[in-house]
């Protein structure tokens, strides 16, 4: 479990963002004063859990840590999971959410449908976060925000994107990755796809790219998240795609990680 600290007694201005995923939990104390994390703690996970399992993870973790036994000024949780659909903000009835995610997604009668808005963009993005987890971050700190990650990546991407030809991106997490596509700084596709090799990767990739008419020769392709050069996923895109870059996080004014690569771990910094 990478954990990276600094001893820094003055918490009551420190924000907290989490990262929820089947696959593994990120947590990151950060000081708005400070340039450096507070604390950073990750924990990968081999397979893909349940809510359960990842809460007595998550108590593990806040039960090890003495900064994350302290009050917060803000506390944020971010659900990367892969059940959440994108309505237009028109065509939206939050009295009938359910019904967007039951065509494409596993949902349970009782599962707590929610949703967030990308704002400036008429998106709604509708989701079911864990409702035991979110009780456990309530009972510990008090009032909280939580959001899915794809509304935190849109909401990030969307609002600094005005390039007018077509543009991808891959967000890269275990096993999974997202894929936006933008074209005059409005949204064409955005989806996310699980895989287990990196033929299963640019296979999803180059199909979306020929569905949408894109040349990979020319369109320009960002990466961040869990990816870097000297992997294969990295290497098989650049047998196929020309114009392949890692996003610059300086335009997008994220948290430092330290010596993290500053496209990884992108919703979390941006959270």
């Amino acid at each position: 479990m990478p954990q990276k600290k600094n001893n820094i007694k003055n918490t009551l201005h420190n924000r907290l963002s989490v990262q929820v995923s089947l696959n593994g939990l990120s947590f990151l104390v950060t000081n708005p004063e400070s340039e450096e994390p507070v604390l950073f703690v990750e924990k990968n996970l081999d397979h893909s859990t349940t809510p359960e399992e990842l809460l007595m993870d998550i108590e593990t973790i806040v039960s090890n840590n003495e900064i994350l036994n302290t009050s917060f000024s803000d506390v944020t949780v971010v659900y990367a999971t892969p059940v959440y659909s994108l309505v237009p903000a028109p065509l939206f009835n939050e009295t009938k959410a359910s019904e967007y995610l039951k065509f494409n997604s596993k949902i349970l009668a009782n599962d707590y449908m929610a949703h967030d808005v990308v704002e400036n963009h008429n998106i709604v993005v509708v989701y079911v976060p864990f409702m035991n987890i979110n009780n456990f971050f309530f009972e510990k700190y008090g009032s909280f925000n939580y959001y899915h990650a794809m509304t935190v990546l849109l909401n990030s991407i969307l609002e600094r994107e005005i390039y007018s030809l077509p543009k991808m991106f891959l967000h890269f997490q275990k096993n999974n990755f997202d894929c936006i596509v933008l074209k005059n700084g409005q949204l064409q596709l955005c989806n996310s796809y699980h895989y287990k090799t990196p033929e299963d990767f640019i296979y999803y990739t180059l199909f979306c790219m020929e569905q949408l008419q894109l040349n990979p020769e020319n369109t320009p392709v960002v990466l961040l998240g869990a990816i870097e050069k000297n992997d294969e996923n990295f290497k098989i895109a650049y047998t196929y795609i020309r114009n392949l870059t890692f996003l610059d996080a300086k335009m997008y004014n994220t948290k430092s990680l330290g010596n993290d690569e500053s496209h990884n771990h992108f919703i979390l910094k941006n959270a």
